[in-house]
């Protein structure tokens, strides 16, 4: 067993293991490792950089797997850890408020001590899921598919516990543009919701989220696969469709409770119904700018979906401007006006879904209107711009390109200075 106290021992242990591995001497280990064979070990057992990576390639573990073996879960969240004899249902209610509170970190926290004091699958389940919302409040998604991975392996656990798990591995596949995993995820629980309809609360629920994914998966794929962007503008429409239906069936505190990501289903028909052209695209990005009346002033608007979704709308009304609108000064003036406001949201809300689709369609907005006026006039970003691209970052790999291109290319203004890239 590895001594998880002490980092020291935990890389010498990843020594001896990489050696047994690769059935190699500790002299031919430190040749690979480009080190001294007396000195593998550094006296503080805080390896170097070069030292993590070189060992990972010599265990075929990743990275990520390494760090997380030498430094490990924090002592007062590690799963295997009790600090205090709080039982299960205590600990997930304190998470569950913090929830309702939006404190993800508390919510992450207190969902690992009730993981260590779960006595049964079901619990350790129970408890996956409630962290793994968390993960996502902070637009961790990464983590949130690990977290849901981990609760879909315990085992027995109810069906319907299970398949919400499953809704929630989909959405943070969507999430992360992992679209084939996150269509197929939602793909098998709308058809098993098909074959046997939903009866309980927590199915009920799943069915319509499922429903909501899956729709909002083939809308991403109406630009990631434009071959066939109306086969999948009509797999959204329907999926949105049949998911506000679906949110719509529940008892009436329920349906106050989905009342934004029924909105944000709303504003995904309408992009849904320009590609399919059943709606002129003015029209849309007409209602679109519309919306927008209701929440001139954020600071009087509560936090939560429903003020989320007005964010969610100005991002398909971009989307429709940048597919349909061949005005050029008025796709600019559209964008402009769209992901201002989104933006504004997102700093609200600390929405890094939403900030990623700003960062996004910003730069591709910048690209075109560099090819409209031939005039390659560098973006202009501020430091809190630089934080944000930075946290985007790290949260969506597939931003990271254009993140390194905007931080590398734009105009920089910190503290008064302009500094050109």
């Amino acid at each position: 067993m590895i001594d998880m106290s002490n980092r020291k021992k935990r890389l010498e242990r990843l020594i001896e293991l990489a050696q047994v591995y690769r059935n190699w001497s500790r002299r031919e280990l430190a040749h690979k490792l480009g080190r001294d064979a007396s000195k593998l070990v550094p006296a503080s057992g805080n390896p170097k950089l070069d030292l993590i990576i070189e060992l990972a390639e010599v265990l075929d573990w990743s990275v990520g797997d390494v760090t997380g073996c030498l430094w490990g879960p924090a002592e007062d969240t590690a799963h295997s850890v009790k600090t205090r004899h709080d039982t299960f249902k205590q600990l997930d209610a304190r998470a569950k408020k913090a929830h309702a509170s939006g404190n993800y970190r508390d919510m992450i926290r207190l969902a690992g001590k009730a993981r260590a004091a779960a006595t049964n699958p079901l619990e350790r389940a129970l408890a996956c899921n409630r962290e793994l919302g968390g993960w996502d409040g902070l637009g961790r998604f990464t983590r949130s598919l690990d977290v849901a991975r981990e609760g879909l392996s315990e085992s027995p656990v109810p069906a319907d516990v299970r398949r919400m798990l499953q809704s929630n591995l989909a959405n943070a596949c969507y999430s992360l543009w992992h679209l084939t995993e996150a269509r197929t995820i939602a793909s098998d629980l709308i058809n098993h919701f098909e074959r046997s309809p939903a009866t309980s609360v927590r199915d009920r629920r799943t069915n319509a989220f499922a429903r909501y994914v899956l729709g909002s998966t083939h809308r991403r794929l109406m630009d990631v696969d434009p071959d066939r962007a109306t086969v999948h503008a009509a797999k959204a429409h329907s999926m949105f469709h049949t998911a506000v239906d679906a949110f719509s069936q529940g008892e009436p505190k329920e349906q106050t409770r989905t009342a934004g990501i029924v909105r944000t289903c709303q504003g995904a028909i309408l992009e849904s119904e320009v590609m399919l052209g059943r709606l002129d695209p003015r029209q849309a990005t007409a209602a679109v700018v519309d919306s927008m009346a209701e929440i001139i002033d954020l600071n009087t608007q509560p936090t939560g979906d429903l003020l989320e979704s007005y964010g969610w709308w100005c991002i398909f009304g971009c989307n429709i401007a940048m597919r349909h609108i061949s005005d050029e000064r008025e796709l600019h003036r559209l964008l402009a006006l769209f992901t201002n406001k989104a933006d504004e949201i997102a700093d609200r809300l600390d929405n890094w879904a939403m900030r990623e689709r700003v960062f996004s369609i910003q730069f591709d907005g910048h690209r075109r209107f560099i090819g409209w006026t031939g005039q390659n006039t560098p973006l202009t970003i501020d430091t809190d711009d630089i934080r944000m691209i930075t946290g985007t970052m790290g949260r969506f790999p597939q931003f990271r390109d254009i993140g390194w291109n905007m931080l590398e290319s734009a105009n920089m203004v910190t503290e008064g200075i302009v500094a050109a890239s």
